[in-house]
């Protein structure tokens, strides 16, 4: 009877693991044949465009290399302010592809822009997991701002964790933001609570038990599980699209550029991060920017950090100005491109008068023109 039962566990296991995989196997090619419907539907219209920048790298103060880009405002007019553009966590600076061109052609002010990858993400080098705290990554905007942009105004734009970092570095050096940042752009991103509610509330907190088990898995096997994640790559396809953008007919190359970033990350460096995620609270550092002009905008869709977390931003700043992208995802800078240059051409020129400002210029200077 043993005997008998062990065969019947082992034929229903088998049943089971069967049905299991020819599910997933019929998801996966539902998502690819759904996704080359879009494509098609979609030809012709305009990929994503972007803008080359002078590639350049910078060290860390603990000596990780960091990857980055400047890009110089266009028919080599001097700049008179420089943007620094922050992505946000699983990214890369090519979140803000769509947002080079529109910066560059600025001309009152004409716009510098330099651009990163944070440790661990994009071309920059992979960190120890101690050193993924946004201490850290506030550590290393600030060396970004002293080798690329030491001279002149300043406006810092950030993308969720990119926001965060400009928070953590408000905290640090509340100085620099009276002394040089003239603008800020908080995009998508939270001051405190993060694992409460959205993304980070259930799959990024830190008590997920299958959150912890991929890091160990991943820590000790990364093969198995990079192998795991290349085999389910429609499904995360999917999966992106629904997290990324609000709109389910986003054009299937925006899509393909957030899985693109996402996919170069290795994910043991991705869950580095989800303690100091988790733990952010920077309602008390958000004072320090009173001094600067501040956008804080969201998309009214946004499953990873909701929408209620930029206005909680707001109302600890009442002179910001609250920017709400209906329909829009977690990523409003590529699906709503369009009313994001508006946005960031706005708060560029509120800043650029803050410059005027005798006692302001006093303090900041004028940057300096890089070879």
């Amino acid at each position: 009877m043993r005997r008998v039962l062990q065969i019947a566990g082992a034929a229903a296991g088998a049943a089971v693991t069967g049905v299991a995989v020819g599910a997933a196997a019929r998801t996966r090619r539902r998502i690819a044949a759904e996704r080359r419907r879009l494509g098609i539907r979609l030809a012709g219209g305009a990929g994503p465009e972007t803008l080359a920048g002078e590639p350049s790298s910078v060290t860390a103060d603990d000596g990780i290399r960091l990857s980055c880009e400047e890009i110089p405002p266009a028919g080599g007019r001097p700049a008179e302010l420089t943007v620094v553009l922050v992505h946000g966590f699983a990214l890369d600076r090519r979140t803000w592809q769509l947002q080079r061109r529109g910066l560059a052609g600025l001309t009152d002010p004409a716009v510098r822009q330099v651009l990163y990858d944070q440790r661990s993400h994009g071309r920059s080098e992979r960190a120890p997991r101690e050193s993924c705290t946004l201490e850290q990554l506030a550590h290393d905007l600030a060396a970004v701002l002293r080798a690329l942009a030491p001279e002149g105004p300043l406006v810092l734009v950030g993308h969720s964790m990119g926001g965060m970092t400009i928070m953590a570095l408000a905290e640090e050096q509340p100085e620099l933001f009276t002394d040089r940042v003239v603008g800020v752009a908080l995009v998508s991103t939270s001051a405190g609570e993060v694992a409460s509610s959205g993304l980070p509330g259930t799959l990024l907190s830190r008590h997920n038990p299958l959150t912890r088990g991929v890091g160990l898995l991943a820590r000790w096997q990364p093969g198995m599980v990079e192998g795991v994640r290349r085999l389910a790559g429609d499904v995360i396809w999917s999966v992106t699209r629904s997290y990324a953008y609000g709109d389910r007919a986003v054009d299937p190359a925006l899509v393909d550029l957030v899985d693109d970033m996402i996919r170069v990350n290795a994910v043991d460096a991705l869950i580095d991060f989800v303690d100091t995620l988790n733990s952010h609270d920077r309602v008390a550092a958000l004072p320090a920017l009173t001094t600067t002009e501040v956008l804080v905008a969201s998309g009214d869709a946004d499953k990873v950090i909701p929408f209620s977390n930029s206005e909680v931003i707001a109302g600890e700043l009442p002179e910001a100005a609250l920017l709400r992208f209906d329909g829009a995802g977690h990523l409003p800078m590529l699906e709503q491109s369009a009313a994001m240059d508006e946005a960031l051409g706005r708060l560029v020129a509120r800043a650029s008068r803050r410059v005027g400002d005798p006692d302001v210029l006093r303090r900041i200077g004028r940057p300096r023109r890089r070879a």
